[in-house]
């Protein structure tokens, strides 16, 4: 026991002196530049009047679901939300699961066999590099957004083949080639795996579904814990894949469902950002605002995550301490979370961010 102890006590030892110590934050102090609230949703008191209305009707929703979906955690009304979900996104069914990493962990786990190969593209979320260690499928990883790359290896796979990307990354806010993508996995019979976490909401119900690729992608992760302001995702696809991953899934198998109150506020989020659709083009023109008081041109489609690079780990976090000092909210991306000398502050746009805030942030960003 001691000697585990000792271990531990270490490798904690080894974090500090290499300034990587994590510890657990606070709500958000200042100006939010931070969260993935980018809607405003997670604090609209319409929004919360909704959800709360229906759960005081039924106070039990706010308790356990009592276990596993596959036990005395499912029922109608979720099966209801799963063929809601699916009907909206145009797809053939959807799977819901208690988070975003969870929904990752399980897809990428369960679909891939030992002996397939998952393509990834290097920036990917860290959720789906752990679901490919518990696969045990081959994982290979191809340069960010760089198709001749992706090509030259799925040339090289002569095995079955998944292509797994973000439609928007989380930690630069670039946008994933999805249409060149779907044509590339065309071409080599490969499956293509969409993260949905940072489009869905914004960009409608996501990218596959703006450029109508429902039918060309394997599976869609939606998460509704950032541009829709609850907790949880969806798995979307086709039954075949339902089915599998309720049959072999075990984070699904064996995780206890979520409590009802956490899906039905995932069915007000579907019926609010329907009604709200000023909400996506408030958030679209602030961060054009933004852009252009940087001196940065615009695309079609622009991401609210805007990356800002200060090589180092102590240059990045000086320049975050600097910016919290002055009432911003941000938060330093370190290595090795993003590769050594890629370090930079995430600033994410907001609906609610006013001018004059996005102002005074560009002057202090600016500011040696």
């Amino acid at each position: 026991m001691v000697l585990g102890h000792d271990r531990l006590q270490k490798r904690l030892r080894a974090r500090k002196e290499a300034q990587l110590y994590r510890s657990l934050g606070s709500t958000v102090q200042g100006i939010d530049f931070a969260s993935n609230d980018y809607l405003g949703l997670a604090a609209n008191e319409v929004f919360q009047e909704r959800v709360f209305d229906t759960i005081s009707k039924q106070k039990s929703a706010l308790l356990g679901s009592s276990g596993s979906r596959l036990l005395t955690g499912n029922s109608k009304y979720i099966e209801n939300l799963e063929y809601k979900i699916s009907q909206l996104h145009q797809v053939d069914s959807a799977l819901l699961m208690g988070s975003g990493y969870l929904a990752n962990l399980c897809l990428f786990s369960c679909v891939p066999q030992r002996g397939d190969v998952v393509i990834i593209d290097e920036h990917i979320h860290r959720s789906v590099h752990d679901g490919c260690q518990l696969s045990h499928a081959r994982k290979w990883k191809f340069k960010h957004n760089d198709l001749n790359d992706l090509e030259r290896l799925l040339s090289q796979a002569d095995v079955n083949c998944y292509v797994a990307v973000e439609s928007v990354y989380s930690m630069d806010g670039s946008f994933a080639p999805l249409v060149e993508l779907v044509a590339l996995c065309q071409k080599y019979q490969a499956y293509l795996i969409v993260d949905e976490a940072h489009a869905f909401g914004i960009f409608g119900w996501g990218l596959v579904s703006f450029y109508h690729l429902q039918q060309q992608v394997f599976a869609t992760v939606v998460t509704y814990g950032k541009a829709m302001g609850c907790h949880g995702a969806a798995i979307l696809g086709s039954q075949l894949l339902r089915q599998t991953i309720i049959n072999f899934g075990s984070p699904f198998i064996y995780s206890t469902s979520a409590s009802l109150a956490q899906w039905i506020a995932i069915e007000h989020g579907y019926d609010f950002l329907a009604e709200q659709r000023e909400l996506p083009n408030l958030l679209d023109q602030n961060i054009r605002f933004f852009r252009q008081l940087l001196l940065l041109e615009s695309d079609a489609l622009v991401s609210p995550i805007q990356a800002f690079y200060y090589p180092g780990n102590a240059n990045v976090r000086d320049k975050a301490s600097q910016l919290v000092e002055q009432g911003m909210s941000v938060y330093p991306i370190l290595s090795p979370t993003v590769t050594v000398g890629q370090e930079r502050l995430r600033i994410c746009i907001h609906t609610f961010n006013t001018q004059c805030q996005m102002s005074e942030l560009v002057s202090l960003l600016n500011k040696e």
